[in-house]
């Protein structure tokens, strides 16, 4: 069955800019950025509009680290404004590869749009008082003891590897661009937004918006979007075909379709790793139990296969 005509909030995984060894030269990310617009194109052509999201953790990471290294020289930015640095190179690459991946096909009408994006979050959220997100480059734990004394900020020791600072990751409420983002779509664009999660942004008491220091889980953000842009498929790809069942032991099971009910249970199992595919799976069922008609959760290479129900793991309500 092929579904054509839907609206399809695509959210990348990393393995779309920066491939596992690599360095993280530009051209290394732009040349993955043209395989993952081939893809983008493909679903274009078959006649859906598509919203595109995408992560950013290696990039904000070294946008920090050259934060540390350059703070003799020049002022350092707040995380807010670093990872508005990092949409806007990313969201650089999407548009150029996409437009010149819809020249070489001959496809019209769908001019890329990034929109630098920034997302809501409750000042109250429990995140605030219980840091968990590790930003940052690794320090001695001399450093980062003497870093948190001075700043008030928190820190942990991370896999053996070194220290490093931890921010809050409160839930996502809304995106504040939503409407600009509907718009575009409407007209015939491809936009780029919500990248690494947004931009965290809480509301004064006066309707204002201020920048917080946090990190937003970017498959929970892009199911938000998914929701507020109208989108009828969340789609997430990633690097593994299908959700599975006891991964990568000899009882592995992949799952094809299943329902959110389903999905559920085997979540309560303690299926799903909290860093890797645990969000993935939470934000796949916000979508359907928010009323999108399914989820998708597929490899980046099967993307239109998957969007037309032959590949992939297909999250319906019933």
């Amino acid at each position: 069955m092929i579904f054509l005509g839907k609206r399809v909030l695509v959210a990348l995984g990393g393995n779309a800019i920066l491939q596992s060894g690599q360095k993280g030269t530009f051209q290394e990310q732009l040349e993955n950025v043209k395989i993952t617009a081939q893809q983008i194109v493909r679903m274009l052509q078959a006649g859906h509009e598509i919203v595109v999201t995408h992560g950013n953790g290696p990039q904000v990471g070294a946008i920090l680290i050259q934060n540390e290294l350059g703070s003799a020289s020049v002022p350092a930015m707040p995380m807010d404004v670093c990872g508005s640095e990092s949409q806007g190179f990313i969201g650089y690459m999407f548009c150029q590869s996409l437009h010149n991946e819809m020249v070489e096909a001959g496809l019209s009408g769908h001019e890329p749009v990034c929109i630098v994006t920034q997302v809501e979050v409750d000042s109250d959220d429990p995140a605030f008082v219980r840091p968990t997100k590790p930003v940052g480059p690794f320090y001695s734990e001399e450093q980062a003891k003497a870093r948190q004394a001075a700043t008030g900020e928190s820190w942990i020791e991370d896999s053996g590897r070194g220290w490093r600072r931890v921010v809050p990751s409160p839930d996502p409420k809304r995106i504040v661009e939503a409407e600009a983002v509907v718009r575009l779509v409407e007209a015939g664009s491809v936009v780029i937004a919500s990248g690494g999660g947004g931009i965290p942004v809480v509301r004064l008491d006066d309707g204002r918006l201020k920048g917080v220091e946090a990190v937003i889980d970017k498959d929970l953000a892009g199911e938000r979007l998914a929701k507020e842009v109208g989108a009828d498929v969340f789609m997430v790809l990633t690097d593994v075909p299908q959700v599975a069942l006891n991964f990568r032991s000899p009882q592995e099971k992949r799952l094809g379709r299943v329902t959110a009910d389903e999905l559920e249970a085997y979540q309560a199992e303690g299926h799903f790793k909290a860093g890797s595919m645990g969000p993935k799976v939470t934000a796949a069922l916000r979508f359907v139990r928010n009323g999108g008609e399914r989820s998708v959760i597929a490899c980046l290479d099967e993307a239109l296969e998957a969007l037309e129900g032959k590949a992939g793991t297909q999250v319906v309500g019933s």
